[in-house]
């Protein structure tokens, strides 16, 4: 009986993921996410489990209650949406650099756009998300565009954002 649930969950878990957080995720690799957005996937995300898993009964108090983030991430193992998020857009970006000169996508990478900016802060830029998630790897001021050209090289680095830890 207790087998039957435990495939039972993860295959709807499986089609959770499929169904919800990919359609979620679509075109995320051209997204520039601010802190307050990765936050807001991140609670959709834990909002998404607490459905799937549903409350826990307490010993303690003798109550349900809802489960706790870290509960969250011990039952569901697997990486959560923000580095799923920043995994794709780093494995894009290192498709995009090793892209040709003439390439629009690649001059749209590494050119500077003309005209005047618009008066105060500067908005965020989908080029810093991709120096902050190198800066998170410890390869933060290396020119990341010549990094990209090695494969080799850009593989392990889109492995390790995908396998760093997010508070």
């Amino acid at each position: 009986m207790r087998i039957k649930r435990i495939k039972k969950l993860s295959c709807f878990i499986f089609l959770v993921f499929i169904i919800v957080v990919l359609i979620k995720m679509y075109g995320c690799e051209t997204w520039s996410l601010t802190l307050r957005e990765e936050r807001k996937l991140r609670v959709f995300e834990n909002m998404v489990f607490r459905r799937i898993f549903g409350p826990r009964w307490d010993e303690v108090t003798g109550e349900w209650r809802r489960l706790h983030n870290e509960e969250l991430n011990d039952l569901y193992c697997s990486p959560n949406i923000v580095r799923l998020l920043k995994s794709r857009r780093m494995r894009w970006v290192g498709h995009v650099a090793r892209m040709g000169e003439e390439r629009g996508v690649y001059r749209d990478l590494v050119g500077k756009p003309k005209g005047k900016r618009p008066v105060g802060r500067p908005r965020h830029r989908w080029v810093d998300n991709i120096r902050t998630d190198l800066q998170e790897v410890g390869c933060g001021y290396v020119d990341w565009i010549g990094l990209a050209q090695d494969r080799d090289i850009w593989r392990t680095l889109v492995s390790a954002v995908m396998n760093i830890r997010v508070p």
